[in-house]
């Protein structure tokens, strides 16, 4: 299937906008306390299909169900009970290291990139049980990683304070923030593995 780029409702043709960053501005607007139940759905409606969604009233119930369908990489939306590993805005440092270590580019410095393209090199990330797995799925597995099992306390102990560090469930002003000395540390690091 091609990557959409247009919807259509009755007669009358709306252009996405399609880069992955309005798609995770659509996802933050959809799980964002701050926006109000009425908001929400206009907003998501705006920031995909602009002013001309926003424009025809008439259409709005059929354009939230295709922005749904097309956030959803065009498959009806599942509502799933499963534990969140991930977190597409708090995870952008270890999605960005993660991009420059297994595609050796970075998603955030693209003028454009397609939705589903994005989510297909986010879904196909290396990880492998045997050493080969990028940064963002070993914070992934650790966060879902069930330590019942684990009979050593120390080891407990050590697993515990990690999962706790790499949290989604932090209150807000908690989220890990790189000072300018450690990303240019880092900036350096990926230029010198030819990353941008």
């Amino acid at each position: 299937m091609n990557n959409p780029e247009y919807v259509k409702v009755g007669n009358k043709k709306y252009k996405i906008n399609t880069d992955f960053r309005v798609a995770i501005e659509c996802n933050e607007i959809a799980e964002s306390s701050d926006v109000s139940d009425t908001e929400r759905p206009l907003a998501i409606i705006y920031k995909l299909f602009g002013n001309e969604g926003l424009g025809n009233p008439q259409d709005w119930e059929k354009l939230l169900e295709l922005a749904i369908k097309y956030l959803c990489l065009g498959k009806d939306l599942e509502d799933t009970e499963e534990e969140r590993d991930m977190d597409l805005q708090k995870d952008r440092y270890y999605i960005r290291s993660s991009f420059i270590q297994d595609y050796k580019y970075n998603p955030y410095d693209m003028d454009y990139l397609h939705w589903w393209d994005f989510f297909n090199d986010l879904s196909n990330l290396s990880n492998s049980e045997f050493g080969n797995c990028c940064i963002l799925n070993r914070v992934r597995n650790l966060r879902t990683l069930d330590v019942s099992k684990i009979k050593d306390i120390k080891e407990k102990e050590k697993i515990l304070r990690a999962k706790k560090q790499v949290s989604l469930n932090k209150s807000k002003g908690t989220d890990f923030e790189m000072t300018k000395e450690e990303k240019d540390s880092q900036d350096r690091f990926y230029k010198a593995l030819g990353g941008d």
